[in-house]
């Protein structure tokens, strides 16, 4: 009878797989603590999330997937805060049942995504759980002083605006589960991959964050659904919001998906994981704003305006008012 193959213990495992990634500020991995030195006139930006299997993703996902996904997510917050990434830590948690095999392509995923994005691993923490995988990321970015973009500064009259499409995540989640809804089906296999794909492997708008930086009054990256995102946005601003849903962009694939099932709409307006940036522009700076997000190959398309009673959001579809009974994904 084969016996398994031994698993590296967790210092090996680290040298292995973790310290090619790692930065110069990872010091190779060998010690308590890494290190980073922000330029002089600079500020550090700081962002965490957790992901666990079951919840923000399925535990047969690939792990070079689980790997991008955790390491995008991260990004995302620094792209919508205008920061750029100067490094990472991670802390695993392994469950019963990984080999050897599975962490390297972890690593690998890991690795890739390190590498497009300039954010190279500089410290973390590996050990074992019950169950289930459980992973955190902490990224550091930087920004000049005093210009990192908050959630927060939204003015009335500004212009609301959101990158790329909406839905695709969420729409996503449905086709690529296990027990896929019915309306999937009426899907051809370039939209199904494209929905799937959008969910596996976020694209954190790092191209946007120096245009954010220069000219957005204020940002936030969408990872809990629009609706539910726009809402903290207006409260934490002290403004109210008016949004034309008609104007928010959805992908060829997610056009399908609503004209299949209208009532996909709402999930596409109010689901998680599109990782698109939601931000607001004076008049005045909008067509720099809209003009330097071309330049960087990101469209961003106008959705509404700061407006009306602080804390709530006007929304229109065609032209008549439309609330929502769930705004977006929660935990608790």
């Amino acid at each position: 009878m084969a016996t398994a193959p031994a698993r590296p213990g967790e210092f090996e495992l680290i040298a292995r797989h973790f310290a090619p990634i790692a930065g110069p500020g990872g010091l190779g991995l060998i010690d308590d603590a890494g290190l980073l030195r922000p330029g002089r006139g600079f500020e550090i930006v700081v962002t965490t999330d957790a992901l666990v299997a079951g919840v923000h993703f399925l535990a047969d996902d690939p792990p070079g997937s689980i790997a991008r996904k955790a390491l995008a997510v991260n990004l995302s917050d620094l792209a919508a805060k205008g920061a750029r990434p100067d490094g990472f830590v991670l802390s695993l948690a392994l469950a019963p049942g990984w080999d050897e095999a599975w962490l390297a392509a972890f690593a690998a995923g890991l690795a890739a995504i390190a590498a497009e994005a300039g954010c190279p691993l500089i410290g973390g923490d590996t050990v074992s759980t019950p169950g289930p995988l459980t992973l955190s990321i902490t990224a550091f970015g930087s920004v000049p002083a005093g210009r990192m973009v908050l959630r927060s500064g939204a003015k009335y009259g500004d212009v609301l605006l959101v990158s790329g499409t909406i839905g695709d995540g969420a729409l996503g989640l449905k086709v690529h589960a296990p027990d896929a809804p019915a309306w999937v089906a009426g899907l051809d296999q370039a939209a199904r991959d494209e929905l799937a794909d959008r969910y596996l492997h976020p694209r954190p708008r790092l191209a946007l964050a120096q245009a954010l930086q220069a000219h957005a009054s204020a940002a936030m990256d969408v990872s809990d659904g629009l609706v539910g995102d726009l809402a903290k946005l207006v409260t934490a601003s002290g403004v109210g919001a008016e949004v034309d849903l008609d104007a928010v962009p959805f992908s060829a694939a997610v056009r399908s998906a609503v004209m299949a099932d209208p009532a996909l709409a709402e999930l596409a307006w109010t689901g998680g994981d599109d990782y698109e940036i939601l931000c607001t522009v004076p008049d005045e700076k909008y067509s720099s704003l809209i003009a330097a997000a071309d330049a960087a190959g990101v469209p961003l398309v106008r959705i509404g305006r700061i407006a009306g009673v602080p804390g709530t959001v006007l929304y229109r579809e065609a032209g008549r008012p439309r609330e929502f009974a769930r705004g977006s994904f929660v935990h608790f």
